[in-house]
């Protein structure tokens, strides 16, 4: 099956559920309250996208989901590298690392707010507590999954720490890192609208809110539909990231022998 099939049969989907439930709403089969027909919700969509002031809510929502990932990834692939390649360290420190990690992060929102206030920063750091723990496990146990052999010859052809950090062990965590990528950027997105829901005069999370509180269930659809093609296509940076970043995995083998 190739790709072009594969579009088209995704393609076919969409145009059935889509359609079967522009037709059950008109059948009165779907109750709108709970379910408003897609036409209405495509409708507010446009609204939005019209209007110049939504995007001040699209860019304050999306500088908080930028600023929480690129931060909590950079804080959990710098400690998940360090608690990797020291394990006395990890020891030490593995029962607070646990117990941190057992904690609900929607109980951290509040405090975040007492500390940081209604502002940005309170959402920046709830998205990081959401991204840090995925991408520091991974990180850590791609670094222990490096290949003893290969760690031994480099230090044989007298590698030192800093060169087997570059060419040994980001290479071989970078498939490890990469996956958790993908996943901690909806839980990035998760985190700032989490902060609007509590407190906020701006962002996608505040106009889903707000809709929320109007019984509008029109407004409550067109900001999840709006937050998952942010996260499609942030999710495609990814994969172009990804293609670039690692060349001999294979998905890229495929790619080239397609």
């Amino acid at each position: 099956m190739n790709a072009m099939t594969e579009r088209m049969i995704q393609l076919g989907l969409l145009v059935v559920i889509v359609g079967g439930w522009q037709l059950g709403v008109e059948a009165g089969v779907i109750d709108v309250f709970f379910f408003p027909a897609p036409f209405d919700i495509m409708k507010q969509i446009v609204a939005w996208i019209i209007d110049p002031g939504f995007y001040r809510h699209v860019s304050i929502t999306l500088t908080e989901t930028v600023l929480g990932y690129v931060i909590g990834t950079a804080l959990g692939v710098a400690a998940g590298v360090w608690l990797g390649l020291s394990r006395g360290a990890y020891r030490i420190l593995d029962p607070f690392i646990k117990a941190l990690n057992a904690i609900p992060r929607v109980v951290l929102a509040p405090i975040f707010v007492l500390w940081l206030g209604l502002g940005l920063w309170s959402k920046v750091a709830l998205s990081v507590t959401l991204v840090f723990f995925i991408t520091f496990f991974n990180a850590m146990q791609g670094v222990r999954e490096v290949n003893p052999v290969v760690l031994a010859n480099a230090r044989i052809l007298g590698a030192k720490r800093s060169s087997l950090l570059t060419h040994v062990y980001f290479p071989a965590a970078a498939s490890w890192i990469l996956s958790s990528l993908r996943t901690s950027v909806g839980f990035a997105v998760v985190g700032a609208i989490i902060g609007e829901y509590l407190g906020s005069s701006a962002g996608l999370g505040y106009l889903i809110a707000q809709a929320e509180g109007n019984f509008d269930a029109v407004g409550v659809f067109a900001g999840i539909i709006i937050l998952a093609v942010f996260v499609l296509i942030i999710d495609r940076i990814l994969d172009i990231a990804e293609a670039r970043l690692i060349k001999w995995s294979p998905h890229s083998t495929e790619s080239r022998a397609t």
